[in-house]
C-alpha cells in the first residue's frame, strides 16, 4: 500500500503541521474546536518514535535496496523510544547491515542486543542465533557457534534456506570432532530441504562427496 509508505515516511512532519494548526485553531476559536486536531498530532508524532519507520525498511530490505535501507533506519533519532518488540527488529536490521557491510563485531553487538530485548517472533530469534552462530564460526569459537546453531533450529527458523544452512554448519562442526554419525545425520536434514540458494545447494554437492566415504 503506497499509501501507507508515504504517510509513514512523513507521519512525524505531518503531525507537527497538525499540531501548528491545533496552536492556532485554538488561539482563534478555542480548545475544543482543536481537539481533533491536537489528538491527530499526538497520534501521529507518538507514533513516529514509538513505531519508528520499520515497514519502509522491510520493503527497502525486501528489494535488496541496502543503501535506502540505511536512510531509513539512520532516520531513527531514539531507538530507545521504540516499543520493546519494535526496538528488537530495528537491532535485527541494524546488525544485518552490518552483517552486508562486513562489520562483524557491530553486527554481533546489535544481534545479542536483539535476543536480549526478546525477539518479537520465534523465527526471528532463531534468524538472530543462526547470524550470530556463523560469525563465532568465524571467529573460531566453535563451541560458541555450535551452541547459537542449536539454538536457531530450536527457536525456529523463517525458511528452508536458513534451516538447511544451520544443518550444514552443524554438520561441519560434527566432522571436526570426528562425530560421523551426527554429521551424517545433520547433512541428511540439510539435504533433505532442498535449498534452492546456489551458494547452499553447491556446498551440498561438494560435501556429498565426502560424507560419502565417512565411516559411521
Amino acid at each position: 500500500m503506497k499509501w501507507l509508505n508515504v504517510f509513514i515516511k512523513y507521519r512525524l512532519w505531518l503531525g507537527i503541521v497538525f499540531l501548528a494548526l491545533a496552536i492556532f485553531v485554538n488561539v482563534e476559536a478555542g480548545f475544543w474546536v482543536s481537539l481533533i486536531l491536537y489528538v491527530g498530532a499526538v497520534v501521529m508524532i507518538v507514533g513516529h518514535f514509538i513505531f519508528g519507520p520499520m515497514r519502509l525498511i522491510q520493503d527497502y530490505m525486501e528489494s535488496g535496496d541496502m543503501e535506502g535501507s540505511k536512510k531509513v533506519i539512520d532516520s531513527i533519532w531514539f531507538p530507545g523510544l521504540l516499543l520493546t518488540p519494535v526496538r528488537s527488529v530495528y537491532y535485527t536490521l541494524k546488525g544485518n547491515l552490518a552483517m552486508v557491510a562486513q562489520d562483524y563485531d557491530t553486527a554481533e553487538k546489535l544481534m545479542k542486543k536483539s535476543l536480549d530485548l526478546g525477539a518479537p517472533m520465534k523465527e526471528a530469534e532463531g534468524a538472530n542465533k543462526l547470524q550470530l552462530g556463523m560469525l563465532a564460526m568465524q571467529r573460531g569459537d566453535v563451541k560458541q557457534g555450535e551452541s547459537y546453531l542449536r539454538g536457531a533450529i530450536r527457536a525456529g527458523l523463517p525458511d528452508k534456506e536458513n534451516e538447511a544452512a544451520a544443518y550444514l554448519q552443524l554438520s561441519s562442526i560434527m566432522i571436526n570432532k570426528r562425530e560421523f554419525r551426527a554429521a551424517k545425520e545433520y547433512f541428511r536434514k540439510a539435504k533433505g530441504l532442498k535449498p534452492a540458494t546456489p551458494q547452499i545447494a553447491d556446498q551440498i554437492k561438494q560435501m556429498e562427496k565426502y560424507i560419502t566415504r565417512m565411516p559411521g
